[in-house]
């Protein structure tokens, strides 16, 4: 964060000072975890399902922290936030919120994050936002190694894109940032227009539309509404980075005044792959072909998606000063940086585990089952281990049934699925001799009697299914297995 005082902060968020003169300079990053606040930093006291963050104020303070943003008075120095309206705190997801104060510190959090980005980019900040139903993440944090070598790059860990992650990232930017990539998540309308005016992009990247979130928006063209956004937001002199292979997205272009790159795998793309080659594990090669030359990609990600998150990053990374000699070398370069996506670890038996279970929406799942198949080839056993894909709606049990059908139509050798609500999928997977597992431990158990050596096995579900538990069973005690990429 760039260096404040805590009467610039309350300036900055229409709020008022407690205990605090007003010229104590917060000079360290803000932290909504008094277990992480630095000396010099300031605290964001949040209300939370177990634990207020404004009890520990006093933590913070004495660990160092210059101040604390909070929605009351606590014992040390303080910005106090004003309260938010009824329909604003009914917009804002945040457990343990039974009065408004959280609503209302995060969007103190914002307003404060709004402050320090319209100063960075006034000073020659690049703001890049990268949206879409699926692959934000590993789209972002491609996006961030192919950024770095041409400057200091923020980017949030993991999917923080949300009320709470998307503010934290901007205030991780100081006054030696020059790019800041920011993933943007949205539950429903006007989600996305907001984190764009908490820090406005220059550069926005839409990479497809499905139906993850189907239960909250209600269509897909309500999804397609909210992710354009983003376009919308972008400055006359901004780009708008499209995917091409999506209708939908490409259609995006004329709901923006940016100028509009559009990149695929088809001939009417400004930036696409051309002679795409999968190896032995999924990984994709292929000719980068730019209007200023073409450059050969060998990605060390796992899944033929990844190609079109990868032209993302170059048309990107080309817009912002990179050859495309550069742009390909450094997306060959890049690694896995996200836990539990498409994270492939073989054990010293040869079984190959593939760890995909952070999330999952039916595009995604599609996704991971094709990179299976790849995977296995001709010569090994493949299983998927599938639970249950959350926010799907009435559409829940006909998109769970089409999973099961996929697998069978790929080839998919045994699917175990986990948990009555992805029962549907064992209708559809009749031919890919698909069984029902209660739980996790179920899952285990069977995986363990019936696995063989060289055996490729998929685990993926939305996370409250926790079936990382799988994988970390079945890789547990494996020292000497080995991670790809």
């Amino acid at each position: 964060m760039i260096p404040m005082t805590l009467g610039e902060i309350a300036r900055a968020v229409g709020g008022r000072l407690h205990r605090a003169r007003g010229d104590e300079p917060v000079t360290a990053p803000v932290e909504f975890d008094s277990r992480e606040i630095m000396a010099g930093g300031l605290f964001v006291a949040l209300p939370g399902q177990r634990v207020d963050g404004h009890d520990f104020a006093a933590r913070a303070i004495a660990a160092g922290a210059t101040g604390v943003l909070a929605a009351r008075e606590v014992s040390g120095p303080t910005v106090i936030v004003p309260p938010v309206d009824e329909a604003h705190r009914r917009s804002v997801a945040l457990t343990g919120d039974s009065d408004g104060s959280g609503a209302a510190v995060l969007a103190g959090l914002g307003e404060l994050a709004r402050e320090v980005a319209d100063r960075l980019t006034r000073a020659g900040l690049t703001v890049v936002g990268v949206t879409g139903s699926s692959g934000k993440t590993s789209t972002k944090d491609l996006l961030a190694q192919v950024l770095e070598p041409m400057g200091p790059t923020v980017a949030p860990p993991g999917s923080f894109n949300n009320e709470l992650g998307h503010p934290w990232t901007v205030l991780r930017a100081d006054e030696w940032t020059r790019y800041l990539v920011l993933e943007l998540s949205a539950r429903g309308p006007g989600h996305i227009a907001a984190l764009c005016a908490t820090a406005q992009p220059r550069i926005g990247v839409v990479l497809n539309v499905g139906t993850a979130h189907l239960g909250e928006f209600g269509s897909r063209e309500e999804i397609a509404r909210t992710k354009g956004e983003l376009v919308e937001a972008l400055p006359a002199d901004g780009v708008a980075v499209l995917n091409a292979d999506d209708p939908i997205v490409a259609g995006m272009a004329e709901r923006t005044s940016a100028r509009v790159v559009l990149v695929g795998t088809g001939p009417g793309a400004t930036v696409r792959a051309a002679g795409i080659e999968l190896d032995e594990q999924a990984r994709a090669s292929f000719e980068l072909v730019t209007p200023g030359g073409t450059a050969g990609v060998r990605l060390a990600l796992h899944g033929a998606h990844h190609i079109g998150n990868a032209l993302a990053c170059a048309a990107v990374a080309i817009e912002l000063g990179a050859s495309p000699a550069e742009a390909a070398a450094r997306l060959s370069a890049a690694r896995r940086r996200s836990a539990r996506r498409m994270e492939v670890t073989t054990r010293p038996d040869g079984v190959t585990v593939v760890n995909d279970s952070f999330n999952a929406n039916p595009e995604s799942m599609s996704a991971a089952l094709h990179t299976l198949a790849a995977m296995a080839g001709t010569g090994r056993r493949s299983w998927a281990v599938l639970g249950v894909m959350g926010e799907l709606g009435a559409e829940s049990d006909a998109a769970h049934e089409e999973i099961g059908r996929l697998a069978a139509r790929l080839g998919v050798e045994r699917l175990v699925v986990v948990g009555e609500p992805a029962g549907p999928m064992v209708a559809g997977g009749k031919g890919a001799n698909a069984v029902l597992v209660p739980d996790v431990d179920a899952a285990v158990t069977l995986l363990s009697s019936e696995l063989r050596p060289d055996d490729v096995v998929l685990i993926k579900a939305s996370k409250v299914a926790a079936l990382w538990r799988v994988a970390d069973a079945l890789l547990a005690g494996d020292a000497q297995g080995s991670a790809a990429p």
